[in-house]
């Protein structure tokens, strides 16, 4: 028996949140059903799931233990990896990539470095896409200057910078 995967849209009419974390928690009867999504998730992986979980598990990317189908403030995360701040999504066929870039600002709206691979890449190569993981597993991480935003990290602008 397939577990029927349900697919999400984007309402134009929502306007962004000025906090970003005001929308990250979830609470309630909502946190309950993302619970509960992720548990079928995990009972019922994808291929690729299955072979990126090979990959992941018992800590053998370094020492790092990843989560399998983790519940990461109001989105379930594939892999997600709590001591480095990182979450891997893997994208199916046909996947919707609005949904895909929403979810992916949510996350590093709030300081998590997401790593997005469609489920076709993982299956055609694992081991390059575990060496992407591997590389940003290893890479030194602010994630305090990650929710101030890439503007918080841009040089100062000098007087010689200004065009007279």
């Amino acid at each position: 028996m397939t577990a029927a995967r349900k697919t999400l849209g984007i309402s134009r009419a929502a306007a962004p949140k000025a906090d970003a974390r005001a929308g990250f928690n979830v609470t309630g009867a909502r946190l309950e059903t993302l619970k509960e999504r992720a548990r079928e998730q995990r009972r019922h992986p994808t291929e690729a799931q299955k072979a990126l979980w090979a990959e992941l598990s018992g800590s053998r990317l370094g020492g790092v233990r990843f989560m399998r189908q983790s519940v990461v403030g109001s989105v379930i995360a594939d892999f997600a990896c709590p001591s480095r701040w990182i979450v891997v999504s893997l994208s199916p066929e046909g996947a919707n990539p609005e949904v895909d870039a929403l979810q992916d600002k949510k996350l590093t709206d709030v300081g998590i470095r997401v790593l997005r691979f469609g489920e076709a890449d993982v299956l055609a190569d694992t081991d390059a896409v575990v060496k992407a993981i591997n590389a940003e597993v290893n890479q030194p991480f602010d994630k305090r200057a990650a929710r101030r935003g890439p503007a918080a990290n841009a040089p100062v602008p000098t007087f010689e910078d200004a065009e007279v």
